[in-house]
């Protein structure tokens, strides 16, 4: 092992001890297991880790990329910007959960490590000729110790919706304004009247065939957007037997016959919306697996969030809430730093215009910010 930084170590391609630590997430292993990520998907694991006197207090999964995709964080302009002066974007450090957009822990140990991992993730970028180092969807309290660093902050906005102690879905509708309760209720008739019911399956409940079957259905939504799907059914595998207590399907039917499905993950009251997918194109279908049923289990179980994903505006008419995310970036080069630093500003500005005017059209009868 390598030492890129004073008690910072390079645990090299590949998780190595990392992977067996406490801290590591089986999520980021099955990637790695099943190949997901790696020198060929422009993934290379090159995680950091800061030790004293030969133990682990921190680290950082890290990755080193020659792209963009599969980030959430959108950078091309970035990367634009530098090919236009002759420089070099790529390869970059990120540090992130791959192919996901939930916002959790990137610098994994005591706060009181931090300065020295985020010291080590510079001296890697200074280093080794990189561009950039970027630490996507961080909690706010490493944003802040990102940013006292001297890191570029970036905010980005998501869709979350909270639970307010409702009994039932027919009570977190009557919080609704009247418009949006109709319409709500008038997609779930769509979906009723087209002949469709819903399975919800969790943990061991879901069998190898549920599997495949959301597998092709997951396969099916890369096919209709011309691209790749990042995962493979191997990833699925493991993640059925390391995290299955943790994953909820749904699974729609006609006759019998699966159409759909929808995976979500469970975890400290909060459930997480991931993938989906239809074989067959029912109006309204998309609702009612991604957010209605989600939202019908979270009132069931207590939960106190339903993440739905990235983007989408239009989970506001359907009770979710923007949600502010952050990033964070080390810009090696000076004259780049300062020109991606005014950038920020000027979107920081719009974020919160965005923020509040997606408030001023909440689906809730009434609802302000908090604070």
């Amino acid at each position: 092992m390598r030492e890129w930084a004073p008690g910072a170590r390079n645990n090299g391609p590949g998780w190595g001890r990392a992977a067996i630590c406490s801290w590591a997430s089986p999520w980021l292993e099955a990637l790695e297991r099943a190949a997901c990520v790696g020198e060929a998907s422009g993934w290379q694991p090159l995680p950091l880790a800061v030790e004293r006197e030969g133990r682990l207090q921190a680290l950082a999964p890290a990755y080193l990329k020659r792209h963009s995709r599969g980030e959430y964080v959108f950078d091309w302009a970035w990367a634009e910007a530098y090919a236009r002066a002759g420089l070099q974007y790529y390869p970059k450090l990120v540090v992130a959960s791959p192919f996901s957009p939930v916002s959790g822990r990137r610098l994994l140990g005591a706060p009181e490590a931090w300065p020295q991992l985020i010291a080590g993730l510079e001296q890697v970028v200074d280093e080794h000729g990189l561009s950039s180092a970027h630490v996507l969807f961080p909690t706010g309290e490493e944003a802040q110790a990102l940013g006292e660093a001297g890191w570029l902050l970036r905010e980005g906005v998501q869709f979350h919706w909270r639970n307010r102690g409702y009994a039932d879905f027919d009570a977190f509708l009557s919080t609704l304004s009247r418009d949006k309760r109709k319409k709500i209720r008038q997609e779930r008739r769509k979906v009723a009247e087209a002949g469709v019911n819903v399975r919800a399956l969790r943990g061991e409940v879901i069998h190898a065939e549920d599997w495949a079957f959301f597998y092709r259905c997951y396969r099916q939504t890369y096919l209709e957007h011309r691209s790749a799907p990042y995962l493979n059914p191997a990833f699925f595998a493991l993640l059925a037997e390391r995290l299955g207590s943790h994953c909820l399907m749904f699974v729609a039917e006609r006759d019998g016959a699966p159409l759909a499905a929808s995976l979500c993950l469970e975890q400290d009251g909060v459930l997480y919306g991931r993938y989906w997918g239809a074989l067959v194109d029912i109006p309204c279908l998309h609702f009612e697996l991604c957010y209605y049923q989600g939202l019908e289990y979270a009132i069931r179980a207590g939960l106190q969030c339903f993440e739905g994903g990235a983007q989408g505006e239009h989970k506001l008419a359907r009770g979710f809430e923007p949600e502010r995310t952050w990033s964070a970036h080390y810009i090696a080069d000076p004259r780049f730093r300062a020109a991606i630093a005014g950038w920020l500003r000027r979107e920081r500005e719009g974020v919160g215009e965005y923020v509040d005017a997606l408030f001023s059209h909440s689906a809730y009868k009434t609802l302000a910010p908090d604070g």
